[in-house]
């Protein structure tokens, strides 16, 4: 071998040793490189599709590529997430995501994907808080005369849900728990016709979402006890925390977040994780976020895993106790 081929030689090892630690750095210096889907696992119109749709536009236009909402609504989310879990781990298709998403595990016997391993976390992005109402003919101003009201008619007083296993039944169910109470379910098809006729009467009492219930509480139409979350919302700063109102520690929000498939290249986690927070901290985003009834709420990636676990623990061990698993 001549001087000048063992140069040459010398020079391509060394290129070729550069390039596996340079490689990812570089493909992730690209991403995204096309448009990226988010799949939304519910209906158009929620909660979870507005908002993120509101984040999609935002990371849109600053990244310079589109994120485009498909929504993939069934069986409580799980059609969705099963599409996502089963995706490439390339950053090109994510979940946006709400409470059932840690509900699931619990709720049902068999689900098609883990909820924990088959997802890596990027940010929590919102909460949406429920604000605790009753019926202005309640001779109740506070939770805790609500609480001693309850003590005193085990079972009398009747409260209105969406529908049995959702985010207000178990809020409820779990202010019941923790405040030793009795009250009386009564389940309706959907939020809306249930808050109609706590306004109306016909019922007592309900853990509302804070949009449609404030213009009532406003009116006098409905009395607000407490609102849901451990801190006080900025959409009602008004209204006390039940956990300060009586009941320690007491917390039922509707978290939103943004997850990956697993194995998920970490480089492209935190640009995402990065992305997120600048979008989500606009000031019109907040704005938005106010007149949807929401927080904007935001986390680092493990922070955010940490809340999936937590909440996967904690309505687990609420759903169990009240027997709502569906085969």
């Amino acid at each position: 071998m001549n001087r000048k081929n063992g140069l040459i030689t010398v020079m391509f090892l060394r290129i070729s040793l550069l390039l596996p630690a340079a490689g990812p750095f570089a493909w992730a210096q690209v991403y995204p490189a096309k448009e990226v889907r988010v799949v939304v696992p519910y209906s158009p119109g929620g909660g979870s599709d507005v908002t993120s749709r509101i984040l999609a536009q935002r990371m849109s236009e600053s990244v310079g590529r589109q994120f485009i909402i498909d929504n993939r609504a069934g069986a409580n989310g799980i059609i969705g997430t099963e599409i996502v879990a089963r995706a490439p781990a390339d950053g090109y298709t994510l979940l946006f995501v709400s409470s059932p998403h840690a509900v699931n595990p619990s709720m049902y016997r068999k689900l098609p994907f883990d909820t924990l391993k088959d997802f890596a976390p990027i940010s929590e992005v919102a909460i949406a808080s429920s604000i605790f109402v009753v019926h202005p003919s309640l001779p109740a101003r506070t939770v805790r005369e609500f609480i001693v009201l309850a003590k005193s008619r085990p079972g009398q007083i009747d409260y209105a849900s969406g529908g049995s296993g959702g985010s207000p039944h178990l809020a409820t169910e779990l202010f019941k728990k923790m405040a030793g109470i009795d009250l009386n379910h009564v389940p309706y098809r959907g939020a809306g016709p249930a808050l109609t006729d706590v306004v109306a009467g016909q019922v007592q009492v309900m853990f509302a979402n804070s949009a449609p219930a404030l213009p009532q509480i406003r009116g006098g139409r409905l009395r607000a006890l407490g609102i849901s979350s451990l801190k006080r919302s900025a959409v009602a700063p008004e209204i006390p925390t039940i956990a300060e109102s009586g009941v320690p520690g007491y917390e039922a929000v509707t978290v939103f977040g943004l997850i990956a498939p697993a194995n998920t290249p970490r480089s492209i986690i935190e640009f995402l994780n990065a992305e997120v927070h600048k979008a989500m901290r606009a000031r019109e985003v907040g704005d938005s976020m106010k007149s949807l009834g929401e927080d904007v709420m935001l986390t680092t990636p493990e922070g955010f895993g940490k809340v999936v676990e937590s909440d996967v623990k904690r309505w687990g061990e609420l759903v169990r106790a009240l027997n709502l698993r569906i085969e």
